[in-house]
């Protein structure tokens, strides 16, 4: 059995190519379940942020899990197999959680050390058990990649300065613009991104600030943050985007917000006035056609990864620290597993040796029939005590030895000796 990974990001692929592979929201339990009922997949969770589409399954078998895996996404995107799997990374056993220790920590966002990644795996996570399908092996390789995501920030400099994917959004269209002091902001999507941002901005001296979601109420408790906050349904967009001076959307729709045409006439009513969007969202919120119109301004995905990409040397000198932690862990990781594993083994011993005691009493047992209970039990305590004291050193040895060649070796040889099968 393996634990693998098989998964695309926004680093390794083109981003119209890259937002067909995400999982909705809406469809994360379909899609749990889906996974869950191939052949070769016994466990399984789906991480799907803007940066990365990930499947994690426990499998018998790594090829049939990886074809299973990649039936699923041909099947959900849409797309023939040839189009993503020039684009596919795949990992397994310790690779694959070294991975996901890798990502929870945030060395393998588009801002080194992002924060808001830690949110998201748990999330991914929670939904997997909630549905059923992350089981033993799976709870306890994300369990302790949250413990490690969290030691990796406590115990390092990696998210220090712009840590989050909604802070690059917001400092990346200050450095557009020169600064945001004065403006007339306009944040479509009011989930984890939209909060993200709002919170930036709250120190930013906006001359106005407007949220728009699906649930007014969710705009609503972001826009009561500010003096000058305002909500509005997405019925008002157009009429906010003829006043604003920045678009900052972050939604989790699946089709086009703001299509070229409608901003083409937006455009007019604006006689000139230039219009910045930042569109973070994946799919994409924002027709990326719309760049084409005269005093638009179209930042994505892309350009943010290429501005978080700048700023990122002042952190890479705590990479080091990251990663030594990620090892530490990763060996305390493996410790776990090997002594997981020797635990059968290590009982089938014990178990065949109390076989043998049990016989070799019942064998006695009418020599010892004129005992009195006292006698019994002085018998019983006597021969569990010999056993007991037998079997300790060689367990100890097995357990402490797990995992290494050595461990190996001595399990092959318990194996062999006392016939205890594979």
């Amino acid at each position: 059995m393996s634990v693998v990974v098989i998964g695309v990001n926004n680093r390794t692929m083109p981003l119209d190519l890259f937002e067909r592979l995400t999982v909705p929201g809406d469809l994360l339990r379909k899609a749990l379940a889906d996974l869950h009922s191939r052949l070769h997949v016994s466990e399984a969770v789906v991480l799907s942020t803007c940066n990365r589409t990930e499947v994690y399954v426990y499998a018998e078998k790594f090829h049939g899990a990886y074809q299973d895996v990649r039936d699923f996404l041909v099947e959900m995107s849409h797309l023939e197999p040839d189009a993503f799997s020039d684009h596919v990374y795949v990992g397994y056993d310790e690779e694959a959680v070294r991975h996901l220790f890798s990502v929870t920590s945030g060395l393998d966002s588009a801002v080194l050390g992002e924060s808001e990644i830690q949110g998201q795996v748990k999330a991914a996570w929670e939904a997997a058990r909630i549905e059923g399908v992350s089981g033993t092996t799976l709870n306890s390789v994300f369990r302790q990649a949250l413990e490690v995501g969290k030691r990796v920030r406590n115990e390092t400099g990696i998210a220090r300065n712009i840590t989050s994917v909604s802070h690059a959004a917001v400092a990346m269209a200050s450095a557009e613009l020169g600064g945001l002091e004065g403006r007339s902001v306009f944040v479509l999507g009011a989930g984890d991104m939209g909060e993200g941002m709002a919170s930036i901005l709250a120190g930013a001296g906006l001359s106005r600030i407007v949220f728009a979601n699906r649930s007014v109420e969710r705009a609503a408790r972001l826009a009561a943050r500010f003096d000058n906050g305002e909500a509005i349904t997405l019925d008002a967009l157009a009429n906010e985007l003829d006043m604003a001076d920045v678009l900052l959307t972050s939604t989790g729709a699946q089709s086009l917000m703001v299509d070229q045409a409608e901003l083409a006439e937006v455009m007019q009513r604006r006689a000139g006035r230039p219009l910045l969007i930042v569109d973070i969202a994946v799919p994409r919120d924002v027709d990326p056609s719309v760049s084409e119109l005269s005093g638009v301004t179209l930042l994505d995905m892309d350009d943010l990864r290429a501005f978080a990409d700048a700023g990122r040397r002042e952190r890479e000198a705590e990479l080091g620290a990251a990663q030594q932690v990620i090892a530490l862990q990763l060996e305390r990781f493996r410790e776990r597993q090997s002594a997981r594993a020797v635990a059968p083994l290590v009982a089938s011993f014990r178990s065949e040796a109390e076989a043998v005691r049990q016989s070799e009493l019942q064998r006695f047992a009418p020599r010892l029939a004129t005992l009195d209970d006292a006698q019994r039990e002085m018998v019983e305590a006597l021969t569990q005590g010999i056993l007991g004291k037998l079997l300790h050193e060689p367990s100890v040895r097995l357990g402490e030895a797990a995992g290494s060649p050595r461990g190996d070796r001595l399990a092959d040889a318990l194996r062999d000796l006392f016939d205890l099968g594979p």
